[in-house]
Order: structure tokens, then C-alpha cells, then sequence
């Protein structure tokens, strides 16, 4: 038999090629050779053939609800819609889908296991996790944990925009008191749990700038690690996580239903309070307002710096990001640093250790609790078992000569953990993750002479149309394929088709119509949002991006140094080539001396002036990122030759926040 997925077209390779065993990208680790599944039908190849009757999932969703959030859309001060709670309104009530407990089917422009796990994510609201232990879901793309200390309250993860973190705050304060924050608790450096801090702590009230005594606790490494995630190539990973987050695309049946580990980014202000007590091992505690923790570092997991921690008379334990509710990325598709999948697995092993017998909740960053500890331990144990068996099989087959691509299109991972739904890749999947390990250990490079030195996107495609017979053959050509069921390669040709020609209107829609169906077809939220993300920028251009990670709170927050080594990778440095230049900044009781020379701004810190400096600044932090938004140099006292000033900042590039991705 031919296989097929759920939408009736073709999901091996087309070609002699589908003899062998292949993985169908859409679903999670399903396989199929041609002549019908690799199992003989035995193992389901559809997320259709999961268990829908399980009401586990929801059971816990909804254990502890207290009250959902009804003040209607959050905006920011000049008027934005920072969220919309009201916006996912169709995953809810009684026309849910599969999962709901109605009976009724998921729409056929969604996958039903994703849809499912969109109506899981779906709802919001206050939860009590446990005595003194309190949730707010579904304000943002992360929970906000709230601990009651014996005077005040312990706030976890801020969420990413201050005002959807300032709404989740009033809301627990409408059910349980006007607590005062005693103190903030950043589980890792990814802008969803730090960014809505000043919704929490307000200018003023505490942190960094010194005007209170009020702990922001984070693991060792979160500055550096939150710099190089949100600045140093920032504009670019916004770019493609509005791509990954379907930022742009409408809510509803046939566009945006998540992502999987939530809904979507709140698009508010965005803000950071330096930690002021770093948490550096394993077994280090701490005690905030009476409430005492124990930590487990966990560095290289879901985060370069991450944490987990046990609350130990409560018997609750926080996961981070480290254990959710779905596969999580060995590397984002919006671009970070490869995680380590080895040492992921090796943290929930040791966690296991830790919490097994200690704990009667987990609760994580996202998603819901988990209740029991046989539970618990199931699901670290679970999720630790997928992380090692992805790790331990991709080594395995690269030494065998394998390389990513090849492993990922034959992957396959036992029933026993792929079937399992906190498992299933609605955020990460196994295609990109298996990847993943492969760039971690042998980089970019398969090996290939032939992929050596290829050409780039653009050339490339005028020549593939070349040999082709031009566009109208391209596009043709693309339709056979499609009409065999093979949308993959279909995809393939008419990509070339636009970047050859990306004024054939034709080729673009004919693109856009088929990763329109790739998008509903997908199992993985993430890659379900780039390909509709791709079909609405072919057919209607591409639009200004809302989301930053990036705000003026933020960089207050960074070091002088840092504040340099952010403007050191926007030098043009061809442009710079015979530019040579020293000056001082004179901040506080230090100067830093910046060197220009051979294109590379480089810098080092001293107490005491340069008498190379041929132009000495001196200014307060305050003053110098105004003079880097450009806004003059107002109140700063500059002695030298102030064309160095000029010089500088004449060889800077201007990022572009809104590149093309799926035309030239």
C-alpha cells in the first residue's frame, strides 16, 4: 500500500528513494517504507491512532483552578494589545476537539494531537499547585509561580512582559491577599522568565538599582548567558521567532493554536533587574522570607544556566524547563547556542535521585503540575529516557557514517517513549533535535566535498531553474511531484523558483499553498508556525516585527563591558578596515578604553585614564546608553578630539529587524 498521512497525500519519498524506511516530519517519530508502514501496521503510524480516552492530562490541567483572568485584553501604557486572553477563545468550551471529552473530531486544518495539546494550553487562570504554592497560567507564553513566605510572597519567572506579569500579580492578590514581593527567582536566561520583572518590581522597589534589599536569585551564568541569547544576535532571533511563534499570524482553526509549550509571546515591555544572589551549586540553599530551597543546577539542559529547586517542607519541586509536558528543542529554531542532550538526560537522572520520596508536586515554567510521587518520578524518567535515547542513537548512527539529515529521515523512537504525550514533539521535534545532536559533535560540515563550498541560496536557484527549463518548467514540475503526494520536494522546487524569481507571483503562490497544507498537517506547533508564517509573507509581503527582546531596561542591567561587546558585532568592519582610534569612557570610579583598529573594536577596563586616548568621555551609564540610541550627548563631558566620537559611530551597522526569509 501507499502510505499516507492523515490529509490522504503521500509521506515517504517519492522515487526510488522510497524503498528505504523514512520518517514523516510531521508526526513524532513515525516511519513508513514503501509499501505501507516499517511495522507492518502493527505500531499506529497516525497521531490519530493515540490515546484520546486518556483524561489524565486534563484531569491536572484543571486541578486547583481558583479563577480565570476576565479583564479583557492587557494593553501597554500607549495602547498596545500586549495579550489577549480572548484571542484562543475558539480551543475552548464544548466544540473543543479530540481530548475535550465531547467526542467531537479536531478540524481538519489541525493536527489532532497538536490541537489537543492546544485546548490543554488553552486554559488560564489561577491555580493552587499546593499549600502556599500558586500558578498563573495562560497570560503568556510562560506560568508565574507564586510561594507564600511567612511575611510576603516569592515570585518565579516573571513572564516576559511587565504588563502581562503586573495583571497575573493582581490577580493572585484578588483571591489571596495583597502580599507584598520579598522575593524574584529567574529559573534560567530565556526572556520569558525574567522579561516582565518590572511588572513585579516596579522602578524603585528593589534589585539592581539599588534602591532596595529585595533578592533576585538566579542561577550562575544568567547575565552572561542572558546577553548572548537577547543582544549579541538578537535582531535576528526575534526575526525568526516571529516565525517560530506565529507573531504575525491570526488566531483560529486554520493559522496560529499555539506553540506547544504555550500559546504565544506577549508583545508588552520588556525589562531585566540583574540578579543579586547567583546560585553556583548543587545543593546550595537558600532561605527567602522563611521559605527554604534546595537547588540542583543544571547547566547545558534547556538553558546554558538553569536550575531546578526543591521546596522541602512544602514537598514541591520546580522543574524549570527542564521536564514538560512535550519534547523540547536540542536547539530552537529561532536560533541559540545546541544544547547539550547528554547532559540533559544525565540532570534528570540525578534529579531523580534528588526528588524521589520528596516531593508530592512538580511544577514547571510551562504547562501544568504533576501530582504523586510515582508520578513524578515517571515523568522524569520518561522524559529523561527520550533525551538519552535521541543522544545516545544519533552518536551511534554518525558512526556509522551517517549524517544528520539521513539520521533524522530514518529516526525512530520505541513506542514505550514516543507514544508517551508528555513526550510528543509539539515544540521540539525529533527531526530538527536529532539534527541538532549531530551540529553539536560534527558542526555544520557533513563530510561531502560536494557541500564544501556550494553556492548560496540565490545562485543556486538560478541554476537548479536553468537546468530545469525555466520558471514555467519549475512550477510544473513542482505540481507533478505534488500530485504524487510528494510535498517535500515539490516545496524544494518551487523555493528556488521564487529565489531565482521572486517577482513570479505564480511560484509564490503555488509555495504558499503547499506549506499552507505542510502547516496543518503538522504535529509540531513550531514547525506548523513556519510554514504558515512562510505562506503569508510570500503571499502578502513581509510586516514590521511587534516583539523585542530587547528594552531599554534591559541594557540598563548590563555590565560597560557588555554595553561594548554589543556594539562590537554591529562594526562594519570592511568599512573599518583603515580606521584606527583610542577612547576612554570614564563611568563611575572606572574607564574602559576602547581600540578600533583592523576593523575589530576591542576593549579593556583600568582605574586609570589611557594616555593614548584621543578622546576621554566621561558620563554616567544612564548618559551612555542615551548616546547609544542616539540621542546625543547631552550631559556628557568630553575632552579630546570629539571626531573620534563621530568616527565610531560612523562605522556601526543598523541591524535589519525585518530580513527576508522565504524570498531573496
Amino acid at each position: 500500500m501507499t502510505p499516507m498521512n492523515r490529509r490522504g497525500f503521500v509521506a515517504a519519498t517519492a522515487g526510488a528513494a522510497a524503498a528505504a524506511v523514512s520518517l514523516n516530519p510531521l508526526t513524532t517519530g513515525t516511519a513508513f517504507a514503501a509499501d505501507g508502514p516499517a511495522d507492518a501496521g502493527e505500531t499506529p503510524t497516525h497521531t490519530e491512532a493515540l490515546p484520546y480516552d486518556d483524561r489524565g492530562d486534563f484531569d491536572d490541567a484543571d486541578k486547583g483552578f481558583i479563577s480565570a483572568f476576565t479583564g479583557g485584553p492587557i494593553k501597554t501604557k500607549d495602547g498596545r494589545v500586549a495579550w489577549d486572553p480572548g484571542a484562543y477563545d475558539f480551543l475552548r468550551g464544548p466544540k473543543g476537539g479530540k481530548g475535550a471529552g465531547d467526542g467531537s473530531s479536531s478540524p481538519e486544518s489541525a493536527d489532532p494531537s497538536l490541537w489537543r495539546q492546544a485546548q490543554l494550553l488553552a486554559k488560564q487562570g489561577l491555580y493552587r499547585v499546593t499549600d502556599r504554592i500558586y500558578q498563573i497560567r495562560g497570560l503568556d507564553l510562560s506560568n508565574m509561580t507564586i510561594v507564600e513566605g511567612d511575611t510576603g510572597i516569592l515570585v518565579i519567572d516573571p513572564l516576559i512582559s511587565a504588563e502581562t506579569a503586573a495583571a497575573a500579580l493582581a490577580l493572585y492578590r484578588e483571591h489571596r491577599g495583597d502580599r507584598a514581593v520579598r522575593a524574584m527567582i529567574y529559573t534560567h536566561p530565556h526572556v520569558d522568565h525574567f522579561g516582565g520583572c518590572r511588572g513585579i518590581l516596579p522602578e524603585g522597589a528593589g534589585g539592581a538599582d539599588g534602591s532596595g534589599d529585595i533578592p533576585i536569585v538566579a542561577p550562575q551564568g544568567f547575565m552572561e548567558h542572558a546577553v548572548t541569547e537577547n543582544i549579541y544576535a538578537g535582531p535576528a532571533m526575534s526575526r525568526r521567532a516571529g516565525y517560530m511563534y506565529g507573531a504575525k499570524l491570526p488566531t483560529g482553526a486554520k493559522a496560529q493554536i499555539g506553540c506547544g509549550l504555550g500559546l504565544t509571546v506577549s508583545l508588552g515591555t520588556v525589562g531585566l533587574i540583574a540578579p543579586t544572589r547567583h546560585v553556583e551549586a548543587t545543593g546550595d540553599e537558600l532561605t527567602l522570607d522563611g521559605v527554604r530551597i534546595e537547588f540542583q543546577m543544571t547547566p547545558g539542559t534547556e538553558a546554558h544556566a538553569e536550575m531546578n529547586f526543591l521546596f522541602p517542607e512544602l514537598r514541591a519541586v520546580c522543574m524549570a524547563e527542564n521536564a514538560t509536558h512535550t519534547m523540547h528543542n536540542i536547539l530552537t529554531l529561532r536560533g541559540a547556542q545546541v544544547r547539550d542532550a547528554h547532559a540533559w538526560a544525565g540532570y534528570l537522572t540525578e534529579s531523580i535521585g534528588l526528588y524521589e520520596g520528596r516531593a508530592d508536586v512538580a511544577f514547571a515554567s510551562h504547562h501544568w503540575p504533576t501530582w504523586g510521587n510515582d508520578a513524578i518520578v515517571g515523568l522524569l524518567t520518561q522524559q529523561r529516557d527520550l533525551y538519552g535515547y535521541l543522544h545516545d542513537q544519533t552518536v551511534r548512527l554518525i558512526n556509522k557514517g551517517l549524517t544528520g539529515t539521513e539520521i533524522a529521515e530514518t529516526f525512530q523512537l520505541p513506542p514505550q517513549i514516543g507514544e508517551v504525550w508528555a513526550n510528543r514533539g509539539y515544540y521540539g521535534s525529533l527531526s530538527h533535535n536529532v539534527k541538532a545532536v549531530y551540529q553539536r559533535y560534527m558542526g555544520w560540515f557533513d563530510g561531502n566535498p560536494a557541500h564544501l563550498w556550494e553556492h548560496p541560496p540565490v545562485e543556486e536557484a538560478r541554476r537548479w531553474v536553468e537546468c530545469l527549463g525555466g520558471q514555467s518548467a519549475v512550477r510544473a514540475r513542482a505540481r507533478a511531484y505534488e500530485r504524487r503526494g510528494d510535498l517535500r520536494f515539490a516545496v524544494t522546487l518551487l523555493n528556488h523558483a521564487v529565489f531565482n524569481d521572486p517577482d513570479d507571483t505564480k511560484a509564490k503562490r503555488q509555495l504558499a499553498a503547499l506549506y499552507t497544507r505542510l502547516g496543518h498537517d503538522s504535529e509540531n506547533a513550531v514547525w506548523r508556525n513556519f510554514f504558515l508564517t512562510g505562506a503569508q509573507e510570500l503571499t502578502e509581503g513581509v510586516t514590521p516585527g511587534e516583539s523585542s527582546t530587547v528594552g531599554p531596561d534591559m541594557y540598563l542591567a548590563l555590565t560597560v563591558g557588555q554595553l561594548i561587546d554589543s556594539i562590537a558585532v554591529r562594526v562594519d568592519g570592511p568599512k573599518a578596515w583603515d580606521v584606527r582610534l583610542a577612547v576612554d569612557w570614564h563611568i563611575g570610579d572606572g574607564y574602559w578604553h576602547l581600540r578600533l583598529a583592523h576593523g575589530l573594536l576591542t576593549w579593556t577596563e583600568d582605574e586609570d585614564a589611557a594616555p593614548d586616548a584621543g578622546l576621554t568621555m566621561t558620563m554616567t551609564k544612564p548618559q551612555l546608553l542615551a548616546l547609544l540610541a542616539g540621542k546625543g550627548t547631552e550631559g556628557i563631558t568630553m575632552k579630546g578630539d570629539r571626531s573620534l566620537l563621530t568616527a565610531l559611530l560612523s562605522v556601526l551597522d543598523k541591524p535589519d529587524k525585518n530580513f527576508a526569509i522565504v524570498t531573496p
